[in-house]
């Protein structure tokens, strides 16, 4: 067998960055303690492919910036129900959303940044973690709920949701200020959404500006190319935020793509591994926990003002009990246990056909197509999601020649991206374009 050759735009490490032993510590305490079992680092043993079932993908919700004052409305509707006309819960939002300001910043020559101007609210700065926490954690509100002659519709209950978790306690997985190693986050993909198809939160863009979204499905396509080294392609699906809080979410899809390369040790275990050039690179990976009361140890910055028990209750209120009865999630608060006990899937599972959607339909998009608005939504439409260059890119057949291929690195709003060729031997597995999902020829790589 020939050696392969990998030229071109990009260059593979041959060593990698090893994951260091508090990302793996950090990784095994988390999982033993809200699953009660091993954290898997074994290549072979990692599905594939992984995700939510139809019903549990998370609903797109809005990020309430601060500069539009944040959940500050629903805020007021709170108080109307639960204080009696006093104002104590619109009031700390209010201080909440306009508390922090900062000088606009301009880059200048040699990586030097200018602040200019007066201090004010960063436009990027509202719930995008709150909504993404909620969505992850709860089922999308149905119907409206009353509480001391106050309706809140099902926008409302999503606001009061995001509110609970923004402050809120999470276990942080990977990131919080330094890079994700790809063998971490490869292992965190197959052990969370691949063994037990749960959605996790990602903080999509390092750098200073904070995007959180909620993460649902993923697809890998993997060749080796030495016994402790694979290369892999994996396409990430999560839900991005609206514009605006809607009645019936419009369950807005958004890809990530990944390309990188993992070392294994001789006992097949992920040890590390290094981005490709085209690859997408995110800046954490964190699961929501229940949450506390706002004031108290683990959302201390949270509004006190608010009953985070009697917001559970208005969201049990508005949806219907076969669907919370199925919605597993980790570390639930103590009414939303399920009595069922939720195993974890392996490598070998076979997918099966009858689900509502697979995790390839999911990715494809057809389990999330929009809902009709009701008809009674006074709020404007949605625009709809622009994602078929999404759906497009992951139905693209592998190059005719075996010894070359070309791969499109997925961008954020599905910008034209120049392709990357790499050259491959004849006796070495090319990879496919796109995610390995679309491809029925290409195999996973065992030990």
């Amino acid at each position: 067998m020939g050696t392969s050759v990998l030229v071109a735009a990009i260059a593979l490490s041959t060593v990698g960055q090893s994951i260091n032993q508090a990302d793996i510590k950090t990784q095994n305490e988390v999982f033993q303690r809200l699953w009660g079992t091993e954290f898997s680092w074994t290549f072979a043993d990692l599905p594939e492919k992984g995700g939510v079932k139809s019903f549990r993908v998370p609903y797109s919700g809005h990020i309430y910036p601060d500069t539009q004052g944040g959940t500050i409305e629903v805020m007021r509707k709170y108080d109307r129900a639960f204080h009696r006309g006093r104002t104590p819960a619109a009031s700390y939002e209010r201080y909440d959303t306009t508390a922090f300001k900062e000088k606009p910043e301009l880059k200048g020559l040699f990586g030097r940044t200018f602040s200019f101007g007066a201090a004010r609210t960063p436009n990027w700065h509202g719930h995008c973690n709150g909504w993404s926490a909620a969505a992850i954690r709860h089922a999308e509100p149905q119907k409206s709920v009353y509480r001391n002659g106050v309706e809140f519709d099902t926008a409302d209950i999503k606001a009061l949701l995001a509110e609970i978790y923004i402050y809120n306690d999470t276990a942080m997985l990977a990131g919080d200020g330094t890079n994700i190693n790809p063998g971490v986050l490869h292992a965190i993909l197959g052990n969370w959404l691949g063994r037990g198809s749960h959605p996790v939160g990602m903080e999509s863009d390092p750098g200073k500006e904070k995007w959180n979204y909620p993460m649902y499905a993923y697809a890998s396509a993997s060749a080796k190319r030495s016994n402790n080294r694979v290369e892999v392609k994996t396409n990430i699906a999560y839900a991005k935020d609206s514009d605006g809080e809607f009645f019936e979410s419009p369950r807005i899809k958004r890809v990530k793509y990944f390309h990188y390369t993992l070392n294994l040790n001789d006992a097949g275990q992920i040890t590390g591994g290094s981005y490709m050039r085209d690859s997408s690179i995110i800046d954490m990976v964190w699961v929501p926990l229940a949450p506390k009361q706002g004031g108290a140890e683990g959302n201390e910055r949270g509004n006190p003002h608010i009953n985070i028990n009697a917001i559970l209750a208005i969201w049990r209120e508005s949806v219907d009990e076969e669907t919370r009865q199925k919605w597993y999630t980790v570390d639930p608060a103590p009414l939303d246990r399920i009595a069922e006990n939720v195993g974890l899937a392996s490598a070998d599972d076979p997918v099966d056909d009858d689900e509502e959607a697979t995790v390839e339909t999911k990715l494809n998009g057809s389990a999330t197509a929009a809902p009709v608005a009701a008809e009674t939504d006074p709020r404007p439409a949605p625009t709809p999601d622009e994602t078929d260059d999404d759906d497009a890119a992951l139905d693209d057949a592998a190059n005719d020649d075996p010894a070359t291929e070309a791969t499109t690195a997925e961008a954020e709003e599905n910008d034209d991206v120049a392709p990357v060729v790499v050259q491959v031997d004849a006796d070495s597995t090319p990879l496919p374009v796109g995610v390995g999902s679309a491809d029925p020829d290409v195999e996973p790589i065992g030990n």
